[in-house]
């Protein structure tokens, strides 16, 4: 029995996904449940899992954009597994079958090597190129267009070092990430406002708490847990930054689904965390190192991706001192932030060293005015430096035993 293994839907409103790269070959045994192939939507890069055991035909490409509900392989269950399946055995050959393989003549010369076909002559115009700077691999040596389309000028005397270059499709994750930075660009009133926050409230909590709070629950004491429960009450406190736009509609949410970019081997993944307003210091730390994880491991989902009311983006882990981020559309912000660095500070009247973060906040002006975005990013702000008041009720201890 023959199956045929279509693609499976990887979210809603997705039609259609790119075949990435094909885990096996053609002809493979394969197991149930084993991936065979890497999939791209628009959203997200997803493993494929042999449906049954068999061996495998391929039925589509790598880079081929396939249908959700298309045929992708066949698995042909009623095969037998072959001894020492993905061993194959090769036999050296034998000192009498060797063959000297055949030399190859020097290309003939003639008035036509060298010579540039009119379409090449076209493209090499446009390079600032002439006939004699390419290599021509038409007959006689003629330069044909697709010589001329390879060639790359030169820039300058070379050096003694690789010069290569490569030409790679994009992802479909690549490509749609690309269209919605441009859209943001386009279709928003985009600005950023920026302020400061010392840290040093944050550094004496964690120093006095992080063992016994990773002894506790598992998990470290991070900055991801104060950043998020700070952005948690900004947004109670500045409903606009918590809303978007939908065509003459404001659309307001009595929720907090808080988006956390992280990096992952596919490039830049924003999963949520759902309704972060009833989490506590261990629930967002543990959701933070479990979307983590997942995106490392290239196991995150679509669903895992989708929604979000306000993202958090941390340039900092890079060595970002400071950077304007791009919205996450169809939300209307986004807080960044960046590196920590000793800066002298006036304190009391006095100069003191400590440790300083840059935050951004990027808005859509069309929703969100000047005094909501000012207001939300020093109420995060003013949260940060004072967590114990803001955010702990006065007992840290309690806070981070929940």
């Amino acid at each position: 029995m023959v199956l045929e293994m279509k693609v499976p839907s990887p979210g809603e409103s997705i039609t259609e996904v790119e075949i990435a790269t094909w885990l096996v070959e053609d002809g493979d045994y394969v197991e149930k449940d084993q991936p065979i192939a890497e999939v791209d939507s628009d959203k997200a890069t997803l493993e494929l899992p042999a449906e049954e055991s068999g061996i495998i035909t391929l039925k589509a490409e790598e880079g081929d954009a396939v249908a959700v509900g298309a045929v992708v392989c066949h698995i042909d269950m009623d095969a037998a597994k072959p001894d020492g399946a993905g061993a194959p055995k090769t036999e050296a050959p034998k000192a009498e079958e060797k063959k000297e393989a055949p030399k190859a003549e020097p290309a003939k010369e003639t008035y036509a090597t060298g010579t540039a076909s009119p379409a090449a002559k076209k493209v090499l115009a446009e390079k600032g190129m002439s006939a004699s700077d390419v290599k021509g691999t038409g007959k006689d040596g003629r330069v044909t267009k697709e010589d001329a389309v390879k060639a790359v000028p030169s820039m300058g005397t070379p050096g003694m070092g690789s010069r290569g270059t490569e030409r790679k499709k994009l992802s479909m994750l690549r490509r749609k990430v690309a269209q919605r930075l441009v859209s943001v660009k386009n279709e928003t009133a985009m600005l950023t406002t920026f302020n400061e926050v010392n840290m040093q409230p944050i550094f004496d909590l964690r120093n006095e708490y992080k063992e016994e709070f990773k002894a506790k629950h598992g998990v470290g004491l991070g900055f991801m847990s104060f950043f998020t429960l700070a952005v948690v009450r900004a947004l109670k406190m500045y409903p606009d930054v918590n809303s978007m736009i939908d065509g003459d509609y404001k659309v307001s949410h009595d929720f907090q689904d808080i988006s956390i970019a992280v990096s992952g081997p596919k490039g830049l993944m924003v999963p949520v965390i759902r309704n972060a307003e009833n989490l506590t210091f261990r629930g967002v730390e543990s959701e933070v190192k479990r979307l983590a994880l997942r995106a490392r491991d290239g196991q995150i989902t679509v669903d895992e991706m989708t929604g979000g009311t306000f993202t958090i983006t941390n340039g900092g882990v890079f060595g970002s001192m400071l950077s304007t981020p791009i919205i996450n559309p169809p939300q209307s912000g986004i807080l960044g932030m960046h590196n920590i660095v000793n800066r002298p500070m006036a304190v009391n009247g006095e100069v003191v060293i400590q440790p300083i973060m840059y935050v951004a906040l990027s808005y859509d002006h069309r929703i969100i005015d000047g005094r909501e975005s000012v207001g939300f990013l020093v109420a995060v702000k003013e949260a940060l430096e004072n967590p114990v008041e803001l955010l702990m009720d006065n007992n840290p201890k309690k806070a981070l035993e929940m």
